[in-house]
Formats: C-alpha cells, structure tokens, sequence
C-alpha cells in the first residue's frame, strides 16, 4: 500500500535512512545455500549463477578464478567475496590445477554440503541474494561485477563474529537454526555493501551518492519526505552549501540533479505501488506530491515509457508469468529430488 506523505514522514515504514530505504524496496534477502570443505590439492568450478553470490573462506585459503577477469584473487580465511556479474568462477588451492564441475559435487537430493579429500585444510559457505524481480534492478544495476572484502580491511571486523556465527548454526541442530541463518546472511551482505561504500573503489549511481557525506543530508531529507515540493535552496542549505557547490557535489555523486533524483525515487516508489496494490492513480499522485492525476501521469510516462494504468498491467502480466514458471519449476525439483530417492532406494 501507498501511504500518506505524512504517514511516510511519521511513521517507522519509510526513513530518514536512503541505504536501508532501497534495500526494503528491492526485497533483498540473503541466503545460505550450502558450503564445502577441502583437503590436499582441489579445484571446483562453479557454473553462472543466476542471482547475486556470495561466499566466505571460514578456514585456510583459496584463489578465486573469475570469467573475464585476467588474474587470479588470493582470498584467507574471514575474506568475502560478492558476484553479481553473470559470470562462472572457480575456487582452487592451486590455480593450475584442472577443476571438476560444481554440479558433481552437489548432486543428489537434498545436498548443500561436500568435502574434497580429507577436508581438513579448507572450509567454504556461500549463498545467494534474492531480489524483487522488478525494483531488484535498481540495486543490481549499481553494483561492480564483484567485491573482494579481505578480512584484514578494517571494514570487515564484524565479519568474523557473523561466520563464526554462521558456521555454528549450520553445524548445529537448534531450533530456529533456519531462521537464525538467514538473518546472519542478511547482516553479512549489508556489511559487505557498507565495507564497498566506505572504499575509493568506482561506484555509481545513487550508490556513489549515499557513500558522500557531504550530500548525505539531502538524500536523508528526500527519502523522509518524498512528496514534499523540496527547493534546491532547502537542499543545499541542509549540506551547509552554496545552491551551485551542493548542485555540482550531487550530480558528481549520483549522476543526475538533484530534484531529478527526488523524481526518479518518486517514480520508484509508484511504479511498487502500481505493481503491488489496487490503489487508484489519482491517490498515487496526490501521495507523492503531484497535484493533479494528469501531472502525474505525464511525468510517469515520461520516465518509464508506460502511463501509469499500462504499466500496472503490464506488470502484473509479468509477474504473474514468473509465478507460473517458478511453481513450474518447484514441481520439476521436487519430481527431480523425488527420482533421486526412488533410485538410492532401488540401488
């Protein structure tokens, strides 16, 4: 549902908080999948995942081969990784040595853990982020192709409490275990995206925007007040800037103007509502500060291509067709793990 501007600027659903803002609207959700250990020489090749990986090194060392890239990354224990480019990888003690295939070693029904050799030199986890199939773009379109967090970097000093924690839920058997695992994932992707910000690597975007001190309060006052008409004259005296500095900062950092940023987030916002609820356009508008449905309108279909009642269509056209193919491809899985079992019984 669409609220109110004052419900957005009273209540706890939306906040003065940009980073934690986006990652609510883009559903991110971290997961554990699985890991491996590893023992003597080994090499595993992992196909191209599908949605954003990530992995940790809980124990010794390993190099991290990447499609596209030309060297090899030496990662330790307590290092992190972050994929978001569709690329194929490979994890190895040695980078010479020939890899086997991943599926190999995680087949069978139900598999999420392996153990190369003895697996005592080398411990694994990794997992995944999911995204909302339709606001996840705006995160994923930001990111750089991969992240390497090394566990000496001073940003990385809650990483280990969040492995060490991870490694003890998976091995155990407590109630809650589930649950537990995936808030600690949550937290170790949103450390990882808070160690990215807070180094000189290329970032762009609004991404670039929230690692900017100096814009931030800016950012903080369009996020708590969206439907607000702002001035760049607020904006800019907010940041302690003069209208030009604080113009130039925030193009530098975001890439857009400042009030085109305020209605890009409008339009974000919308298009959520638009997609999720019955809510009716002409509320849509006077939510997010438009005073009038046609104003409204206008400016949607300017941004997105679509008027506002085309894409509310289009877009639950799309989501229902990724819901079908996602029960589509539970069934698959499930008849799949079901043939699995049917012949270990037979064997």
């Amino acid at each position: 549902m669409l609220y109110s501007p004052t419900c957005l600027r009273d209540s706890t659903i939306m906040s003065a908080d940009p980073f934690s803002d986006i990652l609510k609207f883009t559903n991110a959700e971290s997961l554990v999948t699985g890991g491996f250990t590893a023992g003597g020489t080994w090499a595993i090749r992992f196909p191209v995942p599908e949605k954003i990986k990530f992995f940790a090194v809980v124990k010794g060392a390993c190099w991290v081969c990447i499609d596209g890239e030309t060297e090899p990354i030496r990662f330790g224990t307590g290092d992190v990784g972050l994929l978001t480019a569709k690329r194929a990888f490979v994890l190895a003690s040695d980078p010479g040595i020939a890899p086997i295939d991943a599926m190999s070693v995680f087949s069978g029904a139900g598999r999420s853990t392996a153990m190369l050799g003895d697996g005592s030199d080398f411990a694994y986890i990794g997992g995944h982020v999911l995204l909302d199939p339709a606001s996840g773009q705006l995160l994923s379109d930001v990111l750089p192709p991969w992240i390497h967090v090394p566990a000496a970097s001073p940003q990385a000093m809650t990483f280990r409490w969040l492995l060490d924690q991870l490694v003890e839920e998976r091995a155990g058997d407590l109630p809650g275990a589930a649950l537990v695992s995936a808030q600690l994932s949550q937290l170790l992707f949103i450390q990882i995206l808070r160690a990215h910000l807070k180094t000189s690597a290329p970032m762009s975007g609004w991404l670039r925007a929230l690692g900017n001190p100096r814009i931030a309060p800016a950012l903080r006052l369009m996020h708590d007040d969206p439907a607000r008409s702002w001035h760049l004259d607020e904006l800019a005296s907010a940041c302690a800037m003069s209208r030009t500095t604080f113009a130039f900062h925030f193009r530098t950092s975001a890439g857009v103007a400042p009030l085109t940023y305020l209605a890009q987030w409008r339009m974000r916002l919308a298009e959520r509502t638009l997609r999720d609820e019955n809510t009716p356009v002409a509320v849509v508008a006077q939510s997010l500060g438009y005073s009038s449905e046609s104003a409204f309108s206008n400016a949607f279909k300017r941004m997105t291509g679509h008027s506002p009642k085309a894409y509310r269509h289009l877009a639950r056209a799309a989501a229902s067709r990724t819901a079908e193919s996602g029960t589509r491809g539970a069934r698959e899985e499930e008849a799949a793990a079901a043939n699995n079992r049917g012949n270990g019984a037979s064997r």
